[in-house]
């Protein structure tokens, strides 16, 4: 049985940093693209990043690109997301995502390309 479970999630204040973390467990990790969504309170789900099962190729939303770091490590099976120069206005409760493919979508981050779901981490930036 698939299992993602999120961590590193928190208070920063605007400018700080964080990094989130997703473990992976009960199927092959290395087979599969992973993505991050985030959904903030009256808002819908947004896709955040994506990774290909190998690494090798990434996506962000426009709203992250040049702040936001996903990779991953095979080898633990895990999926990280950095995150630098947080605003406001990335405070969402963040997902990590397992796609049922080894690549990311080429038409856009949506929820509905993505087959299983951690339980999400609050994400609050805020002075």
């Amino acid at each position: 049985q698939q299992q993602l479970v999120e961590s590193g999630g928190g208070l920063v204040q605007p400018g700080g940093s964080l990094r989130l973390s997703c473990a992976a467990s009960g199927y092959r990790f290395d087979y599969y693209a992973m993505g991050w969504f985030r959904q903030a309170p009256g808002k819908e789900r947004e896709g955040v990043s994506c990774i290909s099962s190998s690494g090798d190729s990434t996506s962000y939303a426009d709203s992250v690109k040049g702040r936001f770091n996903i990779s991953r490590e095979n080898a633990k099976n895990m999926v990280y997301l950095q995150m630098n120069s947080l605003k406001p206005e990335d405070t969402a409760v963040y997902y990590c995502a397992a796609r049922g493919w080894d690549i990311c979508p080429v038409t856009g981050l949506r929820s509905a390309f993505f087959a299983s779901w951690g339980q999400g981490t609050q994400v609050t930036v805020s002075s």
